[in-house]
Parts: C-alpha cells; sequence; structure tokens
C-alpha cells in the first residue's frame, strides 16, 4: 500500500477498522479502481482497468464482497465520523432521506421485487421495476468548490417487499420504518450531536414524528405535510378526583386547509429547490397531530403557495414548533441535493450496473457505490484548489461545479500520481512531452 497517493490517506487510513489486515489493501485497490474505471464496475472489469497493479489471484477480489467478513457499519461509520469532524465539526448537522430503485434482473437475485419507479412514473403513469429500493440517509455538506449543498450517503438499507417477507418468514418494514432505524442508528453513534432531518412525504409519517418527538433534543423532523390533518390542542389537565380515564386530547382544531382559507398569508423570499430564491406566500399554524391508537405529537405545519405558479401549493411541518416557517421551508428544499446525487450516482457511477446476485454481494456493491460518490467527493475537496478551479467543465447555463467533474478531476490525479506513479510506469509516462500527457489524460478521465 505505499503506492497510494499521501493527499487520500488520511480519508482511506479511516476505513482499516472496518476490515482485517488481508482484506484492507484489496478493498482500497477496488475503491480507486473503481474510480478510474469506465462502463460497469464489475470486478473483473475494474481488475482490468488496474492491471498489474493489483497483486495476487483475481478471485480474491471477488471474494470481497461474496465471501470475506467485513462490517458495512463499521465502515459507514467511519465515513460518517470522518465527515463530521472535517466538515461539520460543530453546529446542527442537516440530514436528508429518501428511497430509490435501482433495476436488477435475473431469478436467483437476493431481495429482488417488483417496486414503482418514481423517477420514470408521472401523475397519469406509474412505472414499475424488477430490482432493488434502497433507503439511503445523506449528510448534507458545504464544500468550498460548491454553492449548493451536497448529499453525501453514509447509512444504506435495503428495503424488502411485503411478499418476500412472508415468503422468507421476516417482518416487513416500510421504507419509514427502515428510516427511523438508521436515524436511531446516527443519533447512537454521535451522542454529542444535534441533527435535522428532511424527508419527502413517505417519510411524514405520524410514527417518525413520534420518534423524533422522542429525541426531541436531539432530532427534528422536516418534512411533507397533510391539508387534512386531525390537529387538536393538548388535553386538559387533571384536577382532583375522576371517573374513569384521563383525556388523550383537548378540542378539535381546524385542519390546516381550513385555517389557510381564513388566514392572511404572509410573503416571504426562500431559497428553493435547486438554489436560486422564490417568492412564496405561508400561512403557519400549531397543533398536536393526532393519530387513532399512536397519541399526539406537537407540530408546526406551514401553507407554501408559490407566487411564480410553476409549483403546486404545498404543506410542510416540522417536529420543532420554534422553527420559524422560512427556517422549515428551506430545510425541506435543500433535501433535492439527494435527487441530485441519485441522478449523478446512475450517469456517473452505474448505480444500476451491478451484477452480484448473493446476499452478500447485493447488501454490499450497490451500498458500496454510495460510499463511493462520497469517497470522490472528499478527495476532491482534498485536490489543490489550482486544479479544482482548472479542472471545471463548462457550458451554457452551468453555474456550478457537478460531480461530472469531481469524478474527471479524481480519475486525473489518480492516474498521474498512483498509476503512472508506479515504477514500471513512471519513466514511459515521464517521456512524453507536455501536452501529449495532458490530451492522454484527459481521455482517460471522462466522467462516464
Amino acid at each position: 500500500m505505499d503506492s497510494i497517493p499521501q493527499a487520500a490517506e488520511p480519508l482511506l487510513q479511516e476505513f482499516t477498522s472496518a476490515f482485517t489486515r488481508p482484506t484492507y489493501p484489496r478493498f482500497v485497490i477496488l475503491l480507486l479502481a473503481a474510480i478510474l474505471t469506465t462502463g460497469r464496475r464489475t470486478i473483473n472489469n475494474v481488475l482490468r482497468t488496474v492491471g498489474t497493479l493489483a497483486p495476487g489471484h483475481p478471485s480474491t477480489y471477488h471474494r470481497v464482497l461474496s465471501r470475506r467478513r467485513w462490517s458495512s457499519w463499521k465502515l459507514a461509520r467511519a465515513l460518517a465520523g470522518y465527515i463530521l469532524r472535517h466538515w461539520i465539526p460543530e453546529g446542527v448537522v442537516n440530514l436528508c432521506g429518501d428511497d430509490t430503485v435501482d433495476e436488477h434482473r435475473g431469478k436467483k437475485v437476493y431481495g429482488k421485487a417488483c417496486h414503482r419507479d418514481a423517477v420514470r412514473s408521472t401523475h397519469s403513469f406509474t412505472a414499475y421495476r424488477w430490482g432493488h429500493k434502497w433507503v439511503v440517509l445523506a449528510i448534507l455538506v458545504k464544500f468550498p468548490f460548491a454553492k449548493r449543498l451536497w448529499a453525501l450517503p453514509v447509512l444504506v438499507a435495503l428495503y424488502r417487499s411485503k411478499e418476500w417477507d412472508q415468503e422468507h418468514g421476516r417482518r416487513h418494514k416500510t421504507p419509514s420504518e427502515l428510516m427511523r432505524q438508521l436515524l436511531a442508528v446516527m443519533i447512537r453513534w454521535f451522542p454529542q450531536r444535534k441533527f435535522v432531518f428532511a424527508g419527502d412525504g413517505g417519510f411524514g409519517t405520524h410514527a417518525l414524528s413520534r420518534f423524533t418527538q422522542g429525541h426531541g433534543s436531539r432530532l427534528t423532523l422536516v418534512s411533507r405535510f397533510y391539508p387534512d390533518a386531525n390537529l387538536y390542542a393538548p388535553p386538559p389537565p387533571v384536577r382532583g378526583k375522576r371517573n374513569g380515564r384521563p383525556r388523550k386530547k383537548g378540542r378539535k382544531l381546524p385542519t390546516p386547509e381550513v385555517v389557510v382559507e381564513k388566514s392572511p398569508r404572509i410573503r416571504l423570499t426562500v431559497a428553493w429547490y435547486g438554489g436560486g430564491a422564490r417568492r412564496i406566500e405561508i400561512v403557519s399554524g400549531v397543533g398536536h397531530w393526532y393519530k387513532n391508537g399512536e397519541g399526539l405529537v406537537l407540530v408546526r405545519w406551514v401553507f407554501v403557495h408559490d407566487l411564480t405558479g410553476t409549483h403546486r401549493d404545498d404543506y410542510f411541518f416540522t417536529t420543532d414548533v420554534g422553527m420559524a416557517p422560512k427556517t422549515i421551508v428551506e430545510t425541506f428544499t435543500r433535501r433535492w441535493s439527494i435527487e441530485t446525487t441519485f441522478q449523478e450516482m446512475r450517469a456517473d457511477l452505474g448505480l444500476e450496473t451491478t451484477r452480484g446476485w448473493s446476499e452478500k454481494t447485493v447488501l454490499r456493491a450497490a451500498p458500496g457505490l454510495f460510499g463511493l460518490f462520497c469517497v470522490v467527493a472528499l478527495l476532491y475537496a482534498r485536490l489543490p484548489a489550482k486544479q479544482t478551479r482548472t479542472d471545471f467543465l463548462a457550458w451554457p447555463g452551468k453555474t456550478d461545479r457537478t460531480f461530472s467533474d469531481a469524478m474527471a478531476a479524481v480519475r486525473r490525479w489518480l492516474w498521474v500520481n498512483w498509476v503512472f506513479a508506479t515504477p514500471r510506469h513512471h519513466d514511459t509516462f515521464a517521456k512524453l512531452s507536455g501536452p501529449t500527457r495532458a490530451v492522454l489524460l484527459y481521455a482517460l478521465a471522462p466522467a462516464a
């Protein structure tokens, strides 16, 4: 491992605790080779990219995913810890989450099911795909080279369909329940930090709201709300002796849509989806959200009307009633960064090109690509500022650096400082003229 670029060592050394001593060097080679590989990131293809830089028999690299003993949880904890220490050392940590479907056909593929594909579905057409649905929790990070926040996936869980769970004797868990488990893991790993989680409507459930209310000093939920939600006043205090059980809720409050019809609207300018600003009108209120048999959850809700008319009216809510309505809206719109992450992973990392079918391989390959997204972004952030400025590929309408820019820059850096720096390649590469080396590197490093 002496040939690994020095700038990458602080990040890669974080992962040593997750692997045994023989597995770690093979993991690092696969990781760096996966960054350099174009096309499908199968084991054979990544080994073909680096050739003799991968010592040992090829079968030992195949077994890293399918048979070797290592902990993906330790790997995720090391990655999340590195991100928080270096990029969010203090203050509130903003999280976002969503689920995504990647196609993976085959009769023997572990965990495969037919899922609704939200990317290809519309209001009038629903698309279904055979494959895996992944529930993803990401940390929102502000890098100095980008104007927008980047969503770095750190925890990933495989959603299994009801039919699959019944067939295999497992208790079925919804995406919201899986996200609740991932959030529980995050707050247990970092007990001194406070988190704000923004999720789409599928994660704005009463159960997840109760969970965040139970960790009110550590965790806040922001999500879409329901215009006809059942809201109540708090139950009256119990005075003296009385027959029967005390009341669980107070008087019934008007639903959010009724309040909106009768209330004046406030105009604000807020940060919007994809960056930029937007003029909106809002109405806000507070109430205890009630669900039969599950009790009350105190929430603040916000109605949002886009004054430009390009976005439909929407309702948001938070379990932190002290949060300002403007902050609620901006916290929710920031979660759009995870949709950008999913799109960039499909385009530049081949999220849907994994071919493993066994249980261990399925549970490691796709989550490994989510981790690879983080590694590329973090390595790009460690590159010299001069290199990140010159590697920006511009076109009309593009104003910010994208993952494709980061991928191309990290590839060129690895070719020069890892592959061509080895003794067997250094002399040959050094003999090439400067323009020839530049042409070669730019030909080797396209993002897709």
